[in-house]
């Protein structure tokens, strides 16, 4: 999820567990404490853009880092804060640690919870800003904030915002079932035959989904919005691997592809090539846009090895989106 999401639950939670002795510098711990696994993206500056896609929500985001680094962190903050009690400063740590990942396994990208395993947690229920999560969830903790330590408001505005925020995350598992279902009878009617489908909200909200339909030899796109009134329409995107096909014993090449899941495509603009992680959708919600979210460049290198350079975002397109976004919402 975004920055600001993850400071608003790790200061709740710190808030439940340590906020009757300390206030508001439970808070302040906790959400220090939930936007310390994202610092992976640090790694970013000193790596290539394939190492940095497999570490982005690693080990960072597993529960082992959460149990090695929450008694580290306590030990630390037992030392500089008037309350010393390690165990309390532990506990508060590893919980706001530990509730980050969570929180980020409902998103597409997931998370390695059990980090070194190779598996990743994506149940693909949230877009990483969801107002509707964040915002009662931010209101009810700056009410929190503002109550004494020992006052009973305190605790019920907090665990009010815990509350909120849990059930409308439970919801979203609803919703994805009703897309799911109106996503798999669309093409049940109208008579095509799949191999996969994969199902996300789009951005900003749990209204809009989409889906990704796996074939033969192509992909299909489509959105639903609860709202709608027609049927769902599909659009056509070629996998194209054969225009690729000199690459693919390629190191860096198994590894995007292993990172996408297989849910990739490969695009050729004036003699260069292009991989297109299907996942994360477009910047369109227009049938056959081919503005992908996660863009690569693949540049051969003179001694056979293969860079994977992200294309620039026009910032018009993200503007746009919103836009469509919100007629899109309303049903068609």
């Amino acid at each position: 999820m975004d920055s600001l999401t993850q400071i608003v639950l790790g200061a709740a939670v710190g808030e439940a567990v340590l906020g009757k002795k300390v206030g508001n510098r439970a808070m302040f711990y906790g959400a220090l404490a939930g936007t310390i696994p994202d610092l992976d993206v640090i790694s970013s500056f000193f790596v290539d853009s394939v190492t940095a896609l497999e570490i982005h929500r690693g080990f960072t985001h597993s529960l082992l880092f959460s149990i090695i680094f929450a008694p580290i962190f306590g030990f630390l903050i037992a030392k500089i804060d008037a309350y010393k009690s390690y165990k309390d400063w532990t506990k508060l740590f590893f919980w706001a640690l530990f509730t980050h990942p969570i929180l980020d396994a409902h998103t597409t990208w997931g998370t390695q919870l059990f980090w070194p395993l190779d598996i990743r947690l994506a149940f693909k229920t949230i877009f990483v800003i969801d107002p509707i999560y964040t915002l009662p969830f931010l209101t009810f903790l700056i009410l929190a904030m503002f109550q004494k330590k020992d006052a009973p408001k305190r605790q019920f505005y907090n665990r009010t915002g815990l509350v909120i925020s849990t059930s409308y995350l439970a919801l979203t598992f609803l919703f994805k079932g009703l897309s799911y279902y109106q996503f798999t009878e669309a093409l049940d009617q109208q008579n095509i035959t799949y191999q996969e489908i994969d199902t996300k909200p789009a951005p900003m909200n749990t209204i809009l989904w989409s889906a990704n339909v796996k074939r033969e030899n192509e992909f299909l796109i489509g959105s639903y919005s609860f709202f709608d009134n027609s049927a769902i329409r599909f659009s056509h995107y070629p996998k194209n691997h054969h225009l690729a096909s000199h690459l693919m014993e390629k190191d860096k090449m198994k590894r995007m592809i292993h990172i996408s899941k297989g849910w990739y495509t490969i695009t050729e603009d004036h003699g260069e090539l292009f991989f297109n992680d299907l996942r994360f959708g477009l910047l369109s919600t227009h049938d056959n846009a081919e503005n992908f979210v996660f863009q690569y460049k693949i540049i051969e290198n003179a001694d056979g090895t293969l860079n994977f350079l992200e294309t620039e975002k026009d910032m018009a397109d993200g503007k746009k989106l919103l836009l469509e976004l919100w007629e899109r919402v309303k049903g068609r």
